[in-house]
């Protein structure tokens, strides 16, 4: 795992890696590499070397990642990014067979808009999305609702309906359950999304006086879809 030995995760690994047929890219903001409790490195010491690929940056563009041009345009590939556009994968994962890639950006919800519309690669591959049916276990990081899922978990609920095999999420969700046990254990809080903490009146930061962002904050209370 990588981690210093009194808050090793590796007990809490797969004693090798799982074996899967998708391939993941993950596509990780700068700024994820500076965060101590990233989950990224847990996603990546749970499958093997060649099915999870990660690349840093904001831009990308074919000339510099020949690579990833190429995957974007194979028509098996899918881009994990919400929105009007996308299709729930677990409806398109009834009636696909063949082993899949998948794109899942890595970074704040702001980071992540930011590389998906301003990189044109990542709009040639089928746009896919979670039914927000379970909740976070990454409680030691504030997420924007109650639904929102951090990359490891995201890449555990894909990579178990892609593979048909529920066992797949239980294992890549161990270590992460491990590492907020241990924080928690140690003086971290439970951070409650902002939408939890806007309905219950509990938000205790000054509101912001963007309106773009003030209206999106109307819209977590209200369950507005964003």
């Amino acid at each position: 795992c990588s981690r210093p030995q009194r808050v090793c995760l590796c007990p809490f690994l797969p004693v090798l890696p799982l074996k899967v047929s998708s391939c993941l890219y993950i596509i990780q903001h700068p700024a994820e590499e500076s965060r101590v409790l990233r989950t990224v490195p847990l996603l990546a010491a749970c499958l093997p070397p060649d099915k999870c690929k990660i690349l840093v940056g904001r831009r990308f563009n074919e000339d510099r990642y020949p690579e990833l041009a190429t995957v974007c345009r194979n028509p098996n590939t899918l881009i994990l990014y919400p929105g009007a556009e996308a299709t729930n994968l677990e409806d398109m994962a009834v009636t696909s067979s063949s082993p899949s890639v998948m794109i899942i950006i890595d970074g704040t919800w702001s980071q992540a808009k930011d590389i998906f519309y301003k990189n044109s690669l990542f709009r040639l591959p089928k746009q896919v999305q979670l039914k927000p049916s379970i909740s976070s276990q990454y409680v030691i990081r504030t997420q924007p609702t109650n639904t929102c899922l951090s990359t490891l978990e995201c890449a555990a609920v894909a990579l178990s309906i892609m593979e048909k095999n529920k066992s797949i999420q239980e294992t890549i969700l161990h270590p992460l359950q491990a590492l907020c046990s241990f924080q928690l254990q140690h003086g971290a809080q439970i951070h409650h999304s902002k939408e939890h903490l806007l309905k219950n009146g509990l938000y205790d930061k000054p509101m912001p006086k963007n309106k773009r962002k003030l209206r999106r904050m109307e819209l977590l209370v209200n369950n507005v879809k964003i």
